[in-house]
């Protein structure tokens, strides 16, 4: 069988693309960032979820903390220790649009990039003479690209708005109710969060870019391969002999 490098790289590259893609939307390390802090138990606890009220004594001291978030996971770390605690995003993050758009947006582009991988298969692989054996490559190949592209998409919305996802706070009525929250909030201020990207962002851009590359290769070899094994129809044979007769 000869197929062309095109299929071959396009085939290659394809799943490269789905399993960083894949890896970049389960792991919560969209964006991270660190914070020393100097309050107990319930300060921690409202910054990222609580690492349990027992450690009051030690927060008081002052520790790093080191908060990440993803699409479906974040997770609060004691720096330089063992002591982590993750859990389901929540709150005002899990609400924010631009989240919830770019979780859609992954899980659309894992599922096209699947389905482009499947149908791209059929048309590499040279199992029986099908006629239709680079439409079905190319079709696959601009699945695995558009794929590509909607993971693109949803790295640049994340990215572009990273330090305000989950930081809008929700409007309260009234003078005195407004009153007392800033109380409360100057009460329990906690120190500034700075949140920069981290890992799982680069194994996005990288996958989506690769899923992009190897469906235009895919997509270039719409001429049908070359298949010595497949049967080949041959012209009728005329078995009437012709003589030529001299006069």
């Amino acid at each position: 069988m000869q197929t062309p490098v095109s299929m071959v790289m396009g085939i290659v590259f394809a799943p490269l693309g789905l399993v960083l893609v894949f890896t970049a939307a389960i792991t919560p390390q969209w964006r991270e960032g660190q914070v020393q802090v100097h309050v107990g138990a319930a300060g921690i606890g409202a910054l990222g979820g609580g690492l349990g009220a027992g450690r009051a004594g030690i927060a008081g001291e002052g520790l790093l903390l080191l908060r990440s978030d993803g699409l479906w996971e974040s997770c609060l770390q004691v720096a330089l220790s063992e002591v982590k605690q993750c859990w389901p995003v929540s709150g005002a993050y899990e609400r924010d649009r631009r989240v919830r758009a770019a979780q859609g947006l992954v899980l659309a582009s894992l599922f096209l990039c699947g389905a482009g991988i499947v149908l791209a298969s059929v048309g590499v692989r040279c199992w029986t003479d099908l006629p239709l054996r680079g439409i079905a490559a190319a079709a696959g190949g601009l699945l695995v690209a558009l794929a590509g592209l909607l993971s693109l998409a949803a790295l640049g919305l994340y990215t572009h708005n990273l330090p305000a996802l989950g930081n809008e706070e929700p409007a309260v009525s009234g003078g005195v109710a407004s009153s007392s929250v800033q109380r409360a909030s100057s009460a329990q201020q906690l120190p500034r969060l700075w949140l920069r990207p981290a890992g799982s962002l680069y194994f996005g851009w990288v996958g989506g870019w690769v899923q992009v590359l190897g469906g235009a290769a895919l997509m270039l070899s719409f001429k049908r391969p070359h298949c010595p094994s497949c049967p080949k129809q041959r012209p009728p044979v005329d078995n009437t002999e012709t003589y030529e007769v001299a006069c």
